[in-house]
């Protein structure tokens, strides 16, 4: 089965044509990073007016790639939720004038839920698991029991650990994206500075605002006592403290939920000194992990063919009237 997917929920408009959930038979990926550089962010008006731009360009691109035309494909997925409203939108009206034209059945995506099947692409999930989902506007931990049932066992109460790394590197003053940069400029600086362990409870939940406002407090009074701030010391720090916080709740959600499969899912799964973290402490304890590769860290639309896939097999199929939702938890069913 070959399903066409979309994903256009932030600043990446992207197309996949994935085969039977698991093989990619070609992705294209069209970033708008350097148009939002200029604002030190994404702002979702630009987003949505250059998801108008390329949509079609992908199109044609990604059918090329794979050597296929729309009579080829079986089904068309897309993310309808959550993201940007507007870039939503683009992706999805695209997705239903498609299966209007071409006759095909539409298959909506949970953003989160394609994350975690970006590890199918890799290998074949293995059941019962618990998914880490680390990006920008998310930070949960997910027990799945078997193909495509999701149970939130815990989440952040505020900021996601994404979106704290790009607050924390703006004060660094580094450009944007600030993560990937922040990632970097901590393996050149060593742990000296004392920050405070976020949430550091027995939940399964997050919180990472407090030590945002702790990095921010330090810089201000250090500036003002007219110090100066060791840069890649402080990102240093600030990564060791995330780091450790997510590792910690992590493994001991695998304990308690007697659970030996671990998938990392999500942008910041992208992060060198995490992965490093993760694995060390699995291999520990005995527990599988598995990682996506870089391209599938980051949103695409691969990872939604492959969970488009099990999601049709479960019989999630939608009509015309699908809306785009801007917030949808992960507990929800697709419609």
């Amino acid at each position: 089965m070959k399903i066409l997917a979309i994903e256009s929920s932030c600043d990446e408009t992207s197309m996949s044509v994935i085969e039977d959930g698991v093989k990619d038979l070609g992705t294209v990926i069209l970033s708008q990073i350097d148009i939002h550089k200029l604002y030190g962010g994404v702002v979702p008006e630009i987003a949505s007016r250059a998801h108008v731009e390329a949509i079609t360009i992908v199109l044609d691109e990604v059918l090329k790639k794979c050597n296929l035309t729309m009579n080829d494909i079986d089904a068309i997925a897309v993310t309808y939720g959550p993201g940007l409203i507007g870039s939503l939108l683009i992706g999805l009206e695209c997705a239903k004038t498609l299966c209007f034209i071409y006759n095909k059945p539409l298959i909506p995506v949970h953003h989160i839920k394609g994350h975690i099947y970006a590890n199918n692409l890799v290998k074949r999930l293995e059941f019962p698991l618990i998914a880490l989902v680390i990006s920008g506007g998310h930070t949960d931990l997910v027990y799945m029991s078997e193909d495509y049932s999701f149970k939130k066992i815990g989440g952040t109460l505020d900021d996601a650990v994404g979106e704290c790394y790009d607050k924390v590197a703006r004060i660094l003053d580094l450009p944007y994206p600030g993560g990937p940069k922040l990632d970097k400029l901590a393996s050149e600086g060593s742990d000296t500075y004392n920050l405070p362990k976020p949430l550091n409870d027995n939940t399964y939940n997050f919180s990472f605002s407090g030590l945002k406002s702790a990095v921010i407090n330090l810089v201000h009074n250090e500036t003002q006592r007219g110090n100066i701030i060791k840069k890649e010391d402080l990102a240093c720090s600030f990564q060791k403290t995330v780091c450790d916080i997510l590792t910690k709740k992590t493994i001991k959600a695998l304990k308690e939920y007697n659970v030996n499969n671990l998938v990392v899912a999500g942008g910041v799964s992208a992060n060198k000194v995490l992965r490093k973290n993760l694995e060390d402490a699995c291999l520990e304890n005995n527990i599988n992990i598995t990682v996506p590769p870089i391209l599938y860290c980051t949103d695409n639309a691969a990872m939604i063919g492959a969970a488009a896939y099990y999601a049709y097999k479960k019989g999630i199929i939608a009509d015309l009237n699908l809306k785009a939702k801007a917030n949808v938890s992960i507990e929800d069913l697709d419609n």
